[in-house]
């Protein structure tokens, strides 16, 4: 709807790596006036704000699989600041190059299935997908009624400091950013009924953000409270890379206005690990 661009909307868009960039240059187009600034990261998100003529922060986000969350993360703290109205932010996936997959696939990311068995026994590695989302976001009292799709209370952002390797995961700092959310938002584990899993299916990382749930929200739930349903989009839809973040939100705020949610299309086998983790 036009009614939510206005001029002081902030836009933040998540920027991995291009592989256009390579096509285009080793292309005749690649000669062209465009190019030079069509590779440059900065510009792509410039270019949003100048075709929607919006003049709010406007920024540009490369942390690899987290880039469109944290780019939520700046709307919000964005609206929260009063320094816009609206806030959109933007995440795309889309693969045009075998060397990316041949890259991915020699570091022992990828898996031989080409999918993403999220806490599954058979995971190792994860299947590459595509996207392309966004998100617009208001501050509550401007919205109301009918047009509140959902409510975003808090937002954390962590990294993982010193671990096991570049991709290993760090369990404690996963922890830190599960509660420094839930502090943000102003609730506790126990309002907790849904959770969107990073689930990049791999058989390192999956127990430890197993673990980190149990420790950081599970554990501290009362025995006999209801029941908190663990979902992961990469199981059925691979994973987006830079996107995946705001995939991830799109697909639990679908579930939860239809009060329905996915299942794990590639959960057969519960990977015994995980299943040690959540007790």
């Amino acid at each position: 709807t036009t009614e939510i661009y206005t001029l002081s909307l902030h836009d933040a868009l998540p920027i991995w790596e291009s592989e256009y960039s390579s096509i285009i240059s080793s292309s005749p187009a690649g000669r062209s006036v465009y190019a030079a600034t069509g590779f440059a990261t900065a510009v792509t998100c410039g270019r949003v704000s100048f075709v929607l003529g919006l003049q709010g922060p406007c920024a540009t986000f490369n942390t690899a699989c987290s880039a469109s969350l944290i780019a939520n993360h700046s709307s919000l703290r964005a609206l929260q600041r009063l320094e816009c109205t609206s806030a959109l932010s933007a995440g795309v996936n889309m693969m045009f190059s075998a060397e990316t997959m041949r890259g991915n696939a020699l570091a022992g990311f990828t898996s031989i299935t080409v999918r993403s068995h999220t806490f599954d026994a058979r995971a190792d590695g994860y299947g590459r997908g595509e996207a392309i989302n966004a998100v617009v976001c208001e501050r509550a009292e401007q919205i109301g009624g009918p047009g509140l799709i959902a409510e975003w209370c808090g937002s954390a952002v962590r990294q993982d400091g010193r671990s096991a390797s570049l991709t290993a995961p760090n369990g404690q700092a996963q922890q830190g950013v599960l509660a420094a959310s839930l502090a943000d938002a102003q609730l506790s584990a126990a309002q907790m009924g849904v959770l969107e899993a990073h689930g990049t299916g791999t058989s390192l990382g999956d127990p430890i953000e197993a673990s980190s749930l149990d420790t950081a929200v599970l554990s501290k739930r009362a025995p006999m409270s209801f029941v908190v349903a663990v979902c992961g989009i990469k199981a059925n839809v691979g994973h987006a890379e830079p996107a995946a973040g705001l995939a991830g939100l799109l697909k639990l705020v679908h579930g939860l206005d239809n009060q329905r949610g996915a299942g794990n299309a590639q959960l057969h086998v519960l990977n015994p690990h995980v299943a040690a983790a959540f007790r």
